[in-house]
């Protein structure tokens, strides 16, 4: 038996094939996706609504509207947030809500984006029920969540992305893809050389592909493994992972 014979015959979870892209396997970035699909919109028309569901201390608005024009932004978050209360005082669109129930009306957003906030929220089936609601028909809902994660800043929730997929397809979206993100064990890692002060030393492998993420690339190419599959092997042990999702 070859050795591309050997991983078919172990058996993925099939179950996640079917939100998994085709085209590449690289290491899934949301602020890339959310500039993609942003982009899109800001060329069907004239404005377009970009709201940051937890959006912490507003660094968002500097990544997407800087030197953007036709571009409404709107920052989204609870009161009592870590990231809020240290969030330094800059005249944006903040608004408050809690946590369930979003200030906004229906059909009113073009791009949702929530960067490493589902695994903080108490009821993220409600909440993604709101991020729905307010998304225009074939508005986008981009971010990024916790899979494989060490708890942090009062996280709820490890999410496998083949259930996270489940909770986006219930809530009402469709054309649901999930991408691997930094992998688990240079998160943990990077976790434990906080505590001596030297996590910075792995902050770059949030935007370029992360150490086990690059050998399990090499590996499963020189085996002649499809991008599917080598997506479902490394979100096996990804840390976090992106997610993008359409309302129709």
């Amino acid at each position: 038996m070859n050795a591309s014979a050997a991983w078919t015959c172990r058996g993925d979870n099939k179950l996640i094939y079917e939100f998994l892209p085709q085209d590449t396997s690289r290491q899934g970035n949301p602020v890339l996706e959310a500039q993609r699909v942003l982009s899109a919109a800001r060329k069907e028309q004239r404005m377009a609504t970009f709201l940051d569901v937890g959006c912490g201390a507003g660094t968002s608005y500097d990544i997407f509207s800087n030197g953007v024009d036709r571009l409404r932004w709107i920052g989204l978050d609870i009161t009592d947030s870590q990231e809020v209360a240290e969030r330094p005082q800059r005249e944006l669109p903040f608004c408050f809500f809690d946590g369930v129930h979003m200030p906004l009306a229906d059909n009113s957003v073009d791009v949702a984006y929530s960067r490493q906030v589902f695994e903080h929220v108490r009821y993220p089936e409600r909440l993604l029920a709101e991020v729905h609601r307010v998304l225009r028909p074939q508005g986008w809902f981009v971010g990024s969540t916790s899979h494989l994660e060490p708890f942090h800043s009062r996280s709820y929730w490890n999410y496998t992305p083949y259930g996270f997929c489940v909770l986006l397809r219930e809530a009402g979206f469709r054309c649901v893809q999930v991408r691997p993100g930094i992998d688990s064990v240079t998160l943990i890692g990077r976790r434990f050389l906080s505590y001596l002060r030297l996590a910075g030393l792995f902050d770059r492998f949030f935007y370029v592909e992360s150490p086990t993420n690059m050998f399990m690339e090499f590996a499963l190419r020189l085996i002649a493994q499809p991008a599917s599959r080598r997506n479902a092997i490394k979100l096996l042990f990804s840390g976090q992972f992106c997610f993008i999702a359409r309302k129709q």
